[in-house]
């Protein structure tokens, strides 16, 4: 009888290799264990014993021998388990088959134009050796777990529902299947397996006990600390309340990071939740957030995730097995995971599966949204949907968190929000806004850079923020050639590890007495801790500008009437047609509320930002694309998870070599068994994006290139001619068809 393999070793007696058998069990098992704690353990052992059911074919055999063909492994899994599966578990096995299907190339399209949608792939031929049985011995029964009977809402809501759990499987599908491929090349010698991590609970009581010792070297003395530390003791309390969404309410400076995860820990004590999750719109507070994190909870336990370049394997040339050992992301399994909410809400929609493996860990966690009036607005009825999804069905406590909350309770014409109704943790968020408001903002009326560049002169220590990188860029040259001391320019233009030093130096100066005058865009409002005498702000969104008179006497260290916020319009440079909405917005409720900064305000404000966008908040119709009728499903995976984008216009990395361990980091992209996705996340600190215009036309200039294409495809453009990014103002690629200075010398 022939032995069908799974996986090629080093041995050419085959001694050393993996049978199908022992790898579509081994599979199975750990996709039900991965999936046991949200119910769907039955689904997923199914689809791990049947994933791999197209190498029982002398055609895979041989490529596994070395013959260079192309087989597709993955469609016949989906075929056979539909044909066996009969009656009420029918609907069932076609959600599994979406994710055999999809375990090495993606989740499929129900159907489209291509042929490799679910489709036309279904109506192959299986043509297997039926030794697959015997070894197998499949079972296919009592599929539907009881998670469905919980399902409400409508038909669109219960699509999207049944369509979530096809993501949940195939999540756990490609998790064990990468950790048995793993484990296999491991046991005999060609790699060294991923490191494991401690699980939260049993951890929670020492995290708590450095919690309450970090809270307690803090400063007590001030009003400032003392409402604080009123806010922490009354956030904590709350951890007993029952799991679920939850709001968080306290105006800047009032201590939310400690707040949150204060309630985090003892949430998990109570509840048994497997990970905290802290996600956070920018990469610029990243660093500042993890920070805090690892001070008081250990370098060890906190995972950073933001992946400022995402790693696609197309491993056209290497074989399947080396393939998977290049699935390059994190898998979300460290006990704490500081990431941004690109990350964490374009996973949940990716139908790729680098991306998906960590879905199934983010089930029964505790997921902080730090800033959540920064979710994008054109995707936010998805967003909502999913957090509502992860809420009511696997586990989660969810906690937006902000200075702005933006109004995503359900109520009357607002039926899509969320149930958070009386789920506020903070201490009466109105009059926590009248306590901690310390400073005043009034509007300045029309600012040339002229103008601000006299702000700049008269004020010692002073923040203005702009709208664009641009309009930053021209404003500091114009007050750097009047010869003004003390400027920081401040953008995306320099590489995040530069930021981290720009911040640093900043805040040294603020504290210090020495002049600091700061030119920025609005990388610097949410979360970054800076406190200004004064700001100007370029006119924008209500929520925007509150943010920026959360860095002006942030410590409350001077008189409230002296710490101006000054709202400006620049005639020069029109706000993008996104703020420009939003200051209509603020325009048709700014007479209605004396104070803008209330909770009553922002409330109003968003009401309006909502009644605009209407059908907007779902731009992309994406909870149109999960279709369920009586006979069959029609999940659009591939479509949406192209469609899902936080950021509309894409952007392009640039990495900037030019410390020693981005070089470090860059040489290394030569050594064939590193994977890309490790030195990815080495080089994530070092990288500029920019339009990818703009970087082609660097690349065809010789100004920047791709590092080893042949190896790692088009994946590291670094910048050729460092004397393009500037220690004050960071990369300038608007003269990529100029000589260098290196050019220049004889």
């Amino acid at each position: 009888m022939t032995t069908y393999y799974a996986h090629s070793g080093g041995h050419l007696d085959k001694s050393d290799w993996q049978t199908i058998p022992d790898h579509a069990f081994s599979t199975a098992k750990l996709a039900a264990e991965m999936a046991r704690p949200f119910g769907l353990q039955q689904a997923a052992f199914v689809a791990g014993l049947f994933h791999d059911l197209g190498k029982y074919c002398t055609a895979f055999q041989k490529r596994l021998e070395g013959d260079n063909i192309a087989v597709d492994h993955s469609t016949a899994g989906a075929i056979e388990l539909l044909n066996i599966t009969k009656g009420r578990n029918k609907g069932m096995a076609e959600l599994i088959s979406y994710a055999i299907l999809g375990h090495h190339t993606g989740l499929p399209d129900r159907s489209n134009e291509t042929k490799t949608c679910y489709n036309q792939r279904i109506l192959q031929s299986s043509q297997l050796d039926l030794v697959w049985k015997k070894d197998l011995k499949p079972e296919v029964s009592d599929l539907s777990p009881e998670m469905v009977k919980q399902f409400s809402g409508g038909l669109k809501e219960i699509a999207f529902s049944y369509a979530f759990m096809g993501r949940m499987i195939f999540s756990c599908l490609v998790d064990a299947d990468f950790k048995d491929t793993e484990a296999f090349y491991a046991k005999i010698g060609q790699i060294l397996p991923n490191r494991e991590w401690p699980q939260l609970n049993e951890l929670i009581d020492p995290f708590i006990t450095r919690f309450e010792k970090y809270i307690a070297s803090l400063p007590k003395k001030g009003e400032l600390n003392q409402l604080r530390s009123d806010i922490l003791s009354y956030v904590r309390q709350g951890a007993n309340h029952a799991a679920g969404l939850f709001t968080l309410t306290v105006p800047t400076g009032g201590g939310k990071t400690l707040a949150s995860l204060g309630f985090a820990l003892d949430h998990a004590k109570q509840h048994g939740h497997r990970r905290i999750i802290y996600a956070i719109p920018f990469t610029s507070i990243i660093d500042q957030t993890s920070a805090i994190f690892r001070s008081v909870l250990g370098d060890e336990y906190v995972l950073e995730h933001h992946a400022a370049m995402d790693i696609e394997i197309s491993g056209t040339k290497n074989t399947e097995q080396k393939d998977k050992l290049k699935l390059a992301t994190e898998d979300w399994i460290a006990p704490v995971v500081v990431t941004t909410t690109i990350q964490l809400f374009e996973s949940l929609f990716s139908a790729r599966s680098s991306r998906a493996r960590k879905l199934h860990h983010i089930a029964g966690s505790i997921i902080i949204l730090d800033e959540a009036q920064t979710l994008p607005r054109h995707l936010l009825l998805p967003i909502m949907r999913v957090l509502d999804e992860l809420a009511s069905h696997y586990g989660c406590t969810i906690v937006l968190c902000t200075a702005t909350q933006p109004m995503l309770g359900r109520r009357p014409g607002f039926e899509n929000g969320l149930p958070i109704e009386g789920r506020e943790l903070a201490p009466d968020p109105l009059h926590l806004a009248g306590k901690l408001a310390r400073n005043q903002v009034k509007y300045g009326g029309i600012m040339d850079n002229s103008a601000l560049v006299e702000a700049l002169r008269v004020n010692s220590q002073i923040l203005i923020v702009v709208n664009s990188r641009r309009h930053a860029l021209e404003l500091y040259n114009l007050a750097k050639e009047a010869d003004i001391d003390g400027l920081v320019h401040l953008t995306t233009r320099h590489y995040a590890v530069h930021r981290r030093r720009i911040l640093a130096d900043i805040r040294n100066r603020l504290e210090i007495g020495q002049p600091c005058r700061l030119i920025s865009t609005s990388l610097i409002e949410a979360g970054v801790d800076v406190d200004f005498p004064v700001g100007f702000r370029a006119e924008a969104g209500l929520d925007q500008i509150i943010q920026t008179a959360g860095r002006v006497n942030r410590e409350g260290k001077r008189k409230k009437e002296d710490s101006l916020v000054t709202v400006f319009t620049s005639p020069d440079y029109p706000p993008p047609r996104e703020i420009k909405d939003l200051i209509g917005d603020m325009g048709r409720i700014i007479g209605n509320h004396e104070n803008m900064a209330s909770p009553m305000a922002v409330e109003d404000y968003f009401r309006e930002v909502y009644w605009r966008l209407a059908d907007g908040l779902d731009e992309k119709k994406i909870l149109d694309r999960f279709i369920l009728s009586k006979s069959a499903t029609d999940f659009a995976y591939r479509q949406v998870g192209t469609d899902f984008r936080m950021i509309e216009n894409g952007m392009a990395p640039v990495i900037v070599a030019i410390e020693d361990k981005a070089k470090k980091a860059v040489e290394s992209l030569r050594v064939k068994n590193i994977p890309s996705s490790k030195i990815a996340r080495e080089l994530q600190g070092y990288i500029v994006q920019i339009s990818p215009k703009d970087r082609d036309a660097l690349i065809q200039n010789g100004q920047a290139r791709f590092e080893e294409p042949e190896l790692r495809g088009d994946q590291f453009a670094i910048l050729q001619k460092n004397d393009f990014y500037q220690e004050d103002v960071g990369l300038i690629w608007e003269n990529y068809d100029h000589l260098s200075v290196d050019d220049m010398l004889i």
